[in-house]
């Protein structure tokens, strides 16, 4: 019963091991088809980066803030209407915004 016990647990943790190690190529994979899309976000709901003194998501003060990104899929950002970028439309970096 102990050898049963013992092989038991060493193909659990065998197992735990394989899921763990392909979970960061699982998670690359999806990130692939995504971009940082800045002056997107409407108020409190970017993904990240929404400047000094924020802890990130969730934390934009207004909607279209330039330094406030959200997830996109690839190749929507710059057709995406920001009302604050300099261009009306999404950017792969940060902005200043411009006045309304």
């Amino acid at each position: 019963m102990n050898k049963t016990l013992t092989a038991a647990s060493l193909a659990l943790a065998l197992g735990a091991a394989m899921t763990v190690a392909a979970s960061p190529a699982a998670a690359q994979n999806k990130m692939s088809d995504k971009e940082h899309c800045y002056g997107v976000a409407l108020k409190g709901k970017n993904d990240c980066k929404a400047g000094a003194g924020t802890s990130c998501a969730g934390t934009s003060m207004r909607d279209h803030q330039g330094n406030a990104w959200s997830l996109v899929p690839k190749g929507t950002c710059e057709k995406t209407v920001s009302s604050t970028s300099p261009t009306g439309y999404g950017q792969l970096q940060e902005f200043k915004e411009k006045k309304a």
